[in-house]
């Protein structure tokens, strides 16, 4: 059985102490947690995400590991 890839309600309110949509937006922006918001105003966390935060690690777009890629230096090839 595969996990859902965005925490459920219960689970986002269990990391946050909260039900309440507002206090659980609050606490996320407070504490530097990404999401988004879906139609209905909820608060929507990737799991991963989560995992990241929960293991102590802030994810950031340059701590991927990933670089953008450049032009190739085809003059190298001489």
């Amino acid at each position: 059985m595969s996990e859902a890839e965005f925490l459920t309600a219960d689970e986002l309110a269990e990391v946050t102490g909260y039900k309440h949509i507002a206090s659980q937006r609050e606490w996320l922006d407070k504490n530097g947690w990404p999401y988004v918001v879906n139609a209905s105003g909820r608060p929507i966390v990737g799991r991963w995400a989560a995992r990241m935060r929960l293991a102590g690690v802030q994810p950031t777009a340059t701590s991927t590991g990933m670089q953008p890629a450049g032009r190739p230096n085809f003059a190298a090839l001489d």
